[in-house]
């Protein structure tokens, strides 16, 4: 198995004298699709933040390649990890094109001018996520599921090592969401290292390699979907009795709600 490109060890983080990660230790390997998935408040966003080098723990370690992440200057930080994060920022005097070029600005030298080389990575990145068709268009005049596209081919023009999603499929219809879930699948087949947080338990079982599933701030399950998707998880972290099986067409895990519980 792969060597863990980015790896945390008993993450601790505390804000306002609440805990919201606590002793959390987390990896994630090259090709690897890793999903966070948990109720909300579970320590899903935090957990990316704090891997993207955008918060530090009162206690435990972040690794980027073995480095230390709290040693790594910021702009090192941001030529390796790219993160997307659950809302987008306000982008709306700028076509797809220049959002995508703003990937290559951690590349870039003093005076952030754009090279040929810069130029080419953004082509690559727009072709990768099928976004080339409209370069040109002012963000605010796509869909939902294009603007998606359009933050992903940002953070993968960074050429990262590392991938973070914040739920990517949130606010997206269901064709949007299996596209964007199937884009993040190939960026990991090219040798990225993807952690995304996915709220529908039946993309992630689909789509991810690894599950880690946190519950108040602990990750209370983690492995391969069959074994962290059980009835008994399910149940015991959403308060919600379910049934598990495969799908019939696609042979991943479906899960079937069927009542909540009481707590």
């Amino acid at each position: 198995m792969n060597a863990a490109t980015i790896e945390a060890r008993d993450l601790q983080v505390e804000v306002e004298a609440t805990r919201l990660l606590d002793g959390v230790s987390i990896s994630g390997r090259s090709g690897e699709v890793v999903g966070l998935i948990g109720p909300n408040g579970a320590g899903k966003t935090t957990l990316l933040r704090v891997l993207a080098g955008l918060m530090q723990g009162s206690a435990g370690s972040t690794a980027l390649s073995g480095d230390d992440l709290k040693r790594m200057r910021v702009s090192e930080v941001a030529k390796k990890v790219g993160h997307v994060p659950q809302v987008s920022p306000d982008t709306h005097a700028f076509v797809t094109r220049e959002i995508v070029m703003m990937g290559r600005y951690p590349h870039m030298g003093r005076f952030g001018i754009e090279r040929d080389d810069d130029h080419v990575v953004v082509a690559a990145a727009m072709d990768a996520t099928e976004i080339s068709g409209f370069a040109d268009r002012a963000v605010h005049s796509l869909s939902g599921g294009e603007r998606q596209r359009v933050f992903i081919a940002r953070a993968y023009a960074q050429q990262p090592q590392v991938l973070l999603l914040d739920e990517p499929t949130a606010n997206l219809d269901i064709r949007h969401q299996m596209r964007t879930m199937t884009l993040i699948r190939s960026i990991a087949d090219r040798g990225v290292s993807v952690i995304a947080a996915v709220h529908d338990l039946g993309l992630a079982a689909r789509y991810c390699d690894r599950l880690e599933l946190l519950d108040h701030g602990r990750i209370v399950s983690e492995g391969a979907p069959e074994n962290v998707l059980t009835p008994e998880h399910i149940e015991s972290v959403y308060k919600v009795r379910a049934e598990v099986h495969r799908d019939p067409f696609t042979n991943s895990l479906a899960i079937s709600f069927v009542e909540p519980v009481d707590e």
